[in-house]
């Protein structure tokens, strides 16, 4: 079925056979896989009478297993309670980090991000309009990375090129000869500036020209664009510029169980209304009117029944979808864990075991979205400290140190309970007494647990655990 509805998704032959693929898994994501299905699955009927095959209708009944997971994946990586701090040797640029993190709204951008690269991919543009520092989410279903042959890791361009409207190209102050045409709105990013490019009909041999009004030269001497791949592992779409998709394995065993639950509430409602069956019928002259209240008068070989249906056929079909949900989740790396059975307040480590294979998942997407997303960001924002004077919360700071190192510091997958609190202080307290770890590393250790963003804070001027 899946295959089936892959068929009905337009294929645009200028656009590479990437976008088209990344169109469907994208559609699989938010829902909409099923929108070129012409029919509601209650239409058994065409207004000519002719029957519709169950392939061609739009299921009643949607369970987003892919979205689930992702969702619950993405929680894991970057919420309130789980985004990492940046951590650098250096005071000051551990510092500031940590307020940019603020005013930039990091978390949100990196989980807005984190669910769209789910499909393979996904690309983080970096802005400073005055002074202070902008991070967007840039879909990269029309973006095309071009990679520094002598350094494979670094961008040397991105290139972005899509179909737009001439009325839409109106509405955004251009020009146009044809506002009923269709043009190619190209844009591209790489060392120097981010250029825009003077759209061009669709079909005209015509090269594009350069927009000098709106192009605008950066000067950080690198692409302002982090690319990030999804998960490690041979890509969904076959394209080098994407990683593997979250939920693949998922998705025909989704499209199943919609179908299988379409059909059960079909036979629910069905049940509550059967059709009535009259086998030579003597009836006086008028309407006939189905109901309990109504009798039928049929001759004497005649007879009148319900064609009912009976209820196992609806308990199997629970029964098999919920193996479907299990194999599902399963192939993933989803929660399979049933809140029922649990019946007591977990330890955080029970609760790690209980949800082993989507912490598996979780930590995939860390090294993905954390060390080479986030990491990447920061490295530009230090690179931008050098060129721009970044206003932090309306306070100017000066240019952070370039060789500075910096490194991620993730906080527990799940909150810790009083008793494992307890033992972390009675172990801790013991490694500082016994002079094996400092003070300071001991309130790193448990920052997270009680909330203290800057750890400076708890000591005093002067003291010899202070940060150096």
């Amino acid at each position: 079925m899946f295959d089936t509805l892959c068929e009905l998704v337009p294929r645009d032959t200028d656009y590479p056979d990437r976008v088209r693929k990344l169109t469907i898994l994208n559609r699989v994501l938010d829902g909409s896989i099923y929108d070129s299905l012409p029919y509601h699955f209650h239409e058994e009927r065409t207004e000519a009478g002719e029957y519709v095959p169950l392939r061609q209708r739009r299921p009643s009944v949607r369970y987003p297993v892919c979205r689930t997971v992702v969702e619950d994946s993405v929680s894991l990586l970057f919420s309130e309670g789980h985004f990492p701090t940046i951590e650098s040797p250096d005071r000051t640029v551990r510092s500031i980090f940590g307020k940019i993190v603020k005013e930039a709204r990091l978390n949100l951008v990196m989980i807005d991000a984190a669910m769209r690269g789910a499909t393979g991919s996904v690309a983080l543009l970096l802005r400073v309009l005055k002074g202070r520092v902008f991070v967007d989410v840039l879909d990269t279903l029309y973006l095309t990375p071009i990679w520094d042959p002598s350094e494979p890791d670094t961008l040397a361009r991105v290139d972005e090129r899509y179909k737009v409207s001439g009325a839409d190209l109106v509405r955004n102050g251009y020009t146009i000869d044809d506002p009923d045409g269709l043009y190619w709105f190209t844009r591209c990013w790489d060392k120097d500036g981010e250029i825009w490019f003077d759209p061009v009909p669709v079909g005209s041999p015509a090269v594009p020209v350069v927009d000098e009004v709106r192009s605008v030269s950066h000067k950080l001497g690198a692409v302002p664009i982090v690319w990030i791949k999804n998960l490690p592992g041979q890509s969904t779409t076959g394209d080098k510029a994407d990683g593997a998709c979250t939920f693949t394995a998922a998705m025909h065993t989704q499209v199943e169980i919609d179908y299988q639950l379409s059909q059960v509430g079909r036979g629910l409602k069905y049940s509550s209304d059967p059709t009535l069956l009259l086998k030579d019928p003597a009836l006086p002259d008028g309407e006939l009117i189905k109901g309990a209240g109504n009798a039928l008068i049929v001759s004497e070989k005649g007879d009148a029944r319900l064609l009912e249906i009976g209820g196992t056929a609806a308990a199997a079909v629970i029964e098999y979808v919920r193996t479907l949900r299990e194999l599902a989740l399963e192939s993933i790396h989803g929660n399979r864990a049933s809140p029922d059975k649990v019946a007591a307040a977990q330890s955080g480590r029970a609760l790690e075991l209980l949800n082993q294979g989507l912490i598996w998942l979780a930590d995939n997407l860390r090294t993905s979205y954390g060390e080479v997303g986030l990491l990447q960001l920061a490295r530009l924002i230090v690179r931008a400290s050098g060129i721009y004077t970044l206003v932090v919360f309306g306070e100017a700071i000066g240019p952070l140190d370039q060789t500075a190192a910096l490194s991620l510091k993730w906080p527990r997958w799940y909150p810790t309970t009083a008793d494992d609190r307890q033992k972390d202080v009675q172990s801790l307290t013991s490694l500082v007494a016994a002079g094996c770890i400092s003070q300071e590393s001991a309130a790193r250790a448990i920052a997270s647990c009680y909330d203290m963003e800057y750890i400076e804070d708890q000591f005093t001027p002067g003291s010899s655990d202070n940060f150096e």
